[in-house]
C-alpha cells in the first residue's frame, strides 16, 4: 500500500470518528420522517380492525348507518388488505432501487391515504364487497413500504448506525398501532362517528406526504440540505466498511435473483422472518379470542389492554438500542453475534412465555396479561436482529431482499389464523389452544435456530456490480459534491 493511500485511510477513519460527534443531521431527519410515515401507514392498516366494531353496532353511535356482517364475511374483509400487500412486495423493492425509495414510498402512501378518505363512501355505495376491493388496493399501496424504507436506510445510514436508527424508524409501526387503538373508540363515539376514523387517518397520511415531498430524499446525493461534513461522514463510513461507491445501488444493474435464492445466509434470514410473522400474527389475531373464551377477560373492549403489548414493544425497543450501544462500546463482539443475540431475545424468550400462557389458570388472568405483554414487548429485539440483516448482506439490494422475505412472511401471516381455525374446533377447549401455542413456539425455535446456524452479517459477494461497471470514483464523487456545496 502506498504512503498516500495509508494517509488517506487514516484521514478517512479520523473523520469518521470525529463525525460521530456531529450531533443530529439530515440522516436523523430522514429516519424521523420514516418513523412518522410508518406510524401513519400502520394506523391506516389497523383502522378497519377497530372501526368494524362501530360499523356493525349502532349502539356505539346511533347517528351513523349500521352494516351487519357475518364472521365469514368479516374475515374476508379484514384479510383483503393482505392479499394486495403480498403482491407488491418484490416489485416494490426493485422499483425503489430503480427510481429511489422516496418515489415509491411517497406514491404508495399518497394513494393509500386517498383511498382511506373514500372508505365511508365506498361502504355506502357497494357495502362490504366494494370495501374488500378498496382494502385490496390499499394493500397494494402499502406493499412497497418496507422495501422502500430498507432502500432509504441503506443509502442514508452509516453501517455502525444502521441497527439504532433503523429501530427508531421502524418503531413507528408500534406507535401508529398504539395511537389508532387508543383514539378509535373516541372517534367512533364522537360527532364524526366511525367515518371519522378513516378521515382522520387519511388526512394524517396526506399531511405526511406533503412534508415528505418537501423534506425527504432517497439518498444523500438527492438531498439539497445535507452538509458537506455529514455527506462525507456517510460516504467515508461506508468506504471504511469496504462498501465503496461502485457498490452503491446502480439503477440499471441486473438483479442477481439466483444468487438470492441460493444464498444460505439469506435463506436463513427469510426463514426467521417467516417465523416472526407466524408468531406475531398468531398473537395479534388469536390471543384476544383466547383471553375472552378461556380466561374470561375481554381485552378487545379495553383500549388500554389492547394497546399495552404494543406500548411495551415500543418502550423495550429503546431499551434494546441502549443495550446495543453498551455492547458496541465495552465489548469487541462481532456484528454477526450482535444480530443473533438480539434476535434470540426476540424469539426464544417469547417462545417460552407463549407456551407458559397456555397453562395460566383462569383465576390468574392478570398474570396472563403480563405474559402477553412481555411476549409482544420482547419481540422488539428483532429490530436489532434479522430486521436490518438485509442491509448487512447487501446494501445494493436491501429493498429487494426485504420485498422477497416480507412477501413470504405475509403469506405466513395469512396462514397462521387459518391453521388456528383447523386446530381450534371448540373455542372453549384449552387443550386445543395449547397446541396452537406449541406450534408457534416450534416455528420460533426452528426459524431462529436456522438464523443462528447460517446467518451472517457481512456483505455478500453477489452485492458487488460486475467488474466492468466498477469505477474508482470515491475521490471524484467527493470533489463533485464539494463543488456542488460551494455553489
Amino acid at each position: 500500500m502506498s504512503m498516500s493511500g495509508s494517509t488517506s485511510m487514516v484521514k478517512n477513519r479520523r473523520f469518521e470518528d470525529e463525525g460521530n460527534g456531529l450531533g443530529l443531521g439530515v440522516r436523523h431527519l430522514q429516519m424521523f420522517l420514516l418513523f412518522i410515515g410508518l406510524s401513519v401507514g400502520f394506523a391506516m392498516r389497523v383502522n378497519l380492525s377497530v372501526a368494524v366494531v362501530a360499523m356493525t353496532d349502532t349502539s356505539i353511535n346511533p347517528d351513523f348507518p349500521e352494516y351487519p356482517l357475518s364472521e365469514k364475511t368479516k374475515s374476508w374483509v379484514l384479510s383483503s388488505f393482505f392479499w394486495g400487500y403480498v403482491v407488491t412486495q418484490v416489485p416494490g423493492g426493485s422499483l425503489a432501487r430503480r427510481f429511489g425509495g422516496k418515489v415509491t414510498l411517497l406514491t404508495g402512501a399518497t394513494i393509500c391515504s386517498l383511498l382511506n378518505f373514500l372508505t365511508p363512501l365506498c361502504v355506502g355505495l357497494g357495502g362490504w364487497s366494494l370495501l374488500c376491493v378498496l382494502r385490496f388496493f390499499e394493500g397494494l399501496c402499502q406493499g412497497v413500504f418496507f422495501p422502500s424504507c430498507h432502500t432509504i436506510i441503506s443509502a442514508w445510514i452509516p453501517p455502525k448506525e444502521v441497527a439504532t436508527l433503523a429501530t427508531c424508524a421502524y418503531s413507528g409501526v408500534q406507535f401508529g398501532t398504539i395511537i389508532m387503538l387508543s383514539v378509535s373508540g373516541l372517534l367512533a363515539s364522537s360527532a364524526g362517528g366511525w367515518p371519522s376514523i378513516f378521515y382522520a387517518s387519511g388526512a394524517c397520511g396526506i399531511l405526511w406526504a406533503v412534508l415528505y415531498y418537501i423534506w425527504g430524499a432517497s439518498s444523500p446525493n438527492d438531498s439539497k440540505r445535507i452538509s458537506a461534513e455529514e455527506f462525507k461522514l456517510i460516504e467515508l463510513s461506508k468506504a471504511s466498511e469496504k462498501i465503496n461507491k461502485s457498490q452503491l445501488p446502480q439503477n440499471r444493474q441486473p438483479t442477481p435473483w439466483l444468487s438470492f435464492l441460493t444464498s444460505p445466509p439469506y435463506l436463513a434470514l427469510t426463514a426467521v422472518h417467516c417465523a416472526t410473522a407466524w408468531g406475531f400474527y398468531t398473537l395479534l389475531t388469536q390471543i384476544p379470542s383466547y383471553m375472552n373464551n378461556i380466561l374470561g377477560k375481554d381485552i378487545k373492549s379495553n383500549a388500554l389492554l389492547s394497546s399495552l403489548p404494543y406500548i411495551a414493544n415500543l418502550g423495550l425497543g429503546f431499551v434494546f438500542i441502549w443495550m446495543s450501544k453498551l455492547m458496541d462500546k465495552y465489548t469487541s463482539l462481532s456484528l454477526g453475534f450482535s444480530r443473533k443475540f438480539f434476535n434470540s431475545i426476540g424469539h426464544y424468550i417469547p417462545m417460552c412465555l407463549l407456551v407458559a400462557l397456555g397453562y395460566v389458570p383462569k383465576e390468574h388472568d392478570t398474570l396472563a396479561v403480563v405474559l402477553l405483554t412481555l411476549t409482544v414487548g420482547l419481540n422488539s429485539a428483532i429490530h436489532l436482529g434479522f430486521q436490518v440483516n438485509h442491509i448487512d448482506l447487501s446494501p445494493n439490494y436491501a429493498g429487494t431482499l426485504m420485498g422477497i422475505s416480507n412477501a413470504l412472511a405475509s403469506i405466513m401471516s395469512l396462514s397462521a389464523p387459518l391453521l388456528v381455525g383447523v386446530i381450534v374446533t371448540d373455542k372453549h377447549n384449552v387443550e386445543q389452544w395449547r397446541i396452537v401455542f406449541f406450534v408457534a413456539a416450534a416455528i420460533y425455535l426452528v426459524g431462529n435456530g436456522l438464523f443462528i446456524l447460517f446467518g451472517r452479517a457481512d456483505v455478500q459477494e453477489w452485492n458487488d456490480p460486475p467488474v466492468k461497471e466498477r469505477h474508482t470514483a470515491v475521490p471524484q464523487m467527493e470533489s463533485q459534491r464539494s463543488e456542488c456545496c460551494d455553489k
